[in-house]
């Protein structure tokens, strides 16, 4: 009984320990009884609100909100309270008890998408919105940043600007804070009106912004990137204004012709794809045309058209191609291309892809070709590293239970 009694003290500071790390969220309240109690504590209100359903939402509880480092920051300057907006058969009491208020204050801060984070000051008035989940701690603490900061935060700045406020300096923050905020009408109105106020393109807070806010060809700053992409490429990097431009000529150019009447166009003309692009973007038209192929036909599950079109891509425009793209092409031709030759030449994209950075999701991927190409010893190994590099719970026990498969020698891959 000693022994038992010595090990449970031994492990209970670990326990609680363990509950301490993260955001710790308060239960038990009400509404006003949250507000009340971050007056009287001189503590920001931090609404977390999600569905049940969504992936990003998940995401950030499992990944994000769990981080000591996000925990340190958020427990010393919020009272955090989990918003559910949806409803299931499996509420607690707890969640149904919110219910109402949940719906009162989604149509109050005009809730549309999710996750969406508000945050309110102790009085009570709301001061900032974020929009979506970002990929690691560091980016969050950086988005939560602005909430401290005013001339960053997201409801004073729609302030000035509803009140006729177009100072150059205004019109950038309010672009940036309500694109954050997935207030896209003011983020598109406010972001066209600062870039007509642009007299020097070669100044990098201009290009910037001119890149971050180009999302179609009738946004301005799509003309620089098309027609003086040195400018832009000084600035982001070699290569950044034909990657932007390339988006959105596939985009407008080629995607469209995808669907017809919201259905899948089971006939697409790629002739005519080909001609129209040589007279507008005869630079880009090659290239968009392959890429649209390789899309087509892995959104139509044509695996057998899927793979030599992306090996022909890979072949002529594989130096250029992203690190994300590359993981992208290597994972879909290991699921479902049962050409050896063609899996052979994954392997290679999939090293690529993480040459630069020691990313855990592009390992797993290396490490389940190699598999799958009978490479046991070698997959095991790399598969480890994926375990052994991944930071997110939910992600290392995927990765845990692929290396468990590889090593009981059972597939991890779903054709035969």
């Amino acid at each position: 009984m000693k022994k038992l009694l010595l090990l449970f003290m031994t492990i209970l500071p670990a326990i609680v320990f363990a509950q301490e790390k993260g955001i710790r969220f308060e239960h038990g309240l009400t509404w006003e009884q949250i507000k009340a109690k971050a007056k009287q504590e001189n503590k920001y209100i931090f609404l977390d609100c999600f569905t049940t359903w969504c992936g990003p939402c998940k995401f950030m509880s499992s990944s994000i909100f769990p981080l000591e480092e996000v925990g340190e920051y958020y427990n010393s300057r919020f009272l955090s309270v989990k918003l559910q907006l949806d409803t299931t058969k499996q509420d607690s009491e707890e969640v149904k008890s919110w219910y109402a208020t949940g719906q009162a204050l989604a149509r109050e801060y005009k809730v549309t998408g999710y996750p969406t984070f508000l945050f309110l000051d102790p009085d009570g008035q709301p001061v900032h919105r974020i929009v979506g989940s970002s990929p690691d701690g560091a980016t969050w603490l950086k988005r939560t940043a602005k909430v401290f900061e005013p001339g960053q935060q997201y409801y004073a700045l729609m302030k000035k600007y509803e009140s006729g406020d177009r100072d150059p300096a205004t019109l950038r923050a309010v672009a940036a804070a309500a694109m954050d905020a997935f207030d896209q009408k003011t983020a598109d109105a406010a972001s066209k009106a600062y870039i007509t106020t642009v007299k020097d393109w070669s100044a990098k807070e201009n290009i910037e912004f001119a890149a971050k806010f180009t999302r179609s060809s009738k946004d301005p700053g799509f003309k620089i990137m098309l027609q003086e992409p040195e400018k832009v490429n000084a600035v982001l990097g070699e290569g950044k204004a034909q990657q932007a431009v390339k988006q959105i000529v596939l985009r407008e150019e080629v995607y469209r012709h995808f669907w017809i009447k919201g259905k899948s166009n089971p006939d697409v003309n790629w002739k005519a794809i080909t001609d129209s692009l040589k007279k507008k973007y005869p630079a880009y038209a090659d290239e968009a045309v392959a890429m649209g192929k390789v899309t087509y036909y892995q959104s139509q599950k044509d695996w057998d058209k899927f793979a030599p079109a992306v090996v022909s891509y890979m072949k002529k425009y594989g130096a250029t191609t992203s690190a994300f793209d590359l993981n992208e092409f290597a994972w879909t031709v290991f699921e479902h291309c049962k050409d050896m030759t063609c899996v052979t030449e994954a392997l290679e994209w999939s090293r690529r892809s993480f040459k630069d950075r020691e990313n855990p999701n592009h390992i797993d991927t290396y490490a389940n070709i190699l598999y799958k190409m009978g490479k046991k010893d070698e997959a095991i190994s790399w598969q480890e590293k994926a375990v052994a590099y991944s930071t997110s719970p939910q992600e290392k026990k995927a990765f845990q239970a692929t290396l468990d498969k590889m090593k009981k020698g059972e597939k991890t891959w779903k054709h035969d």
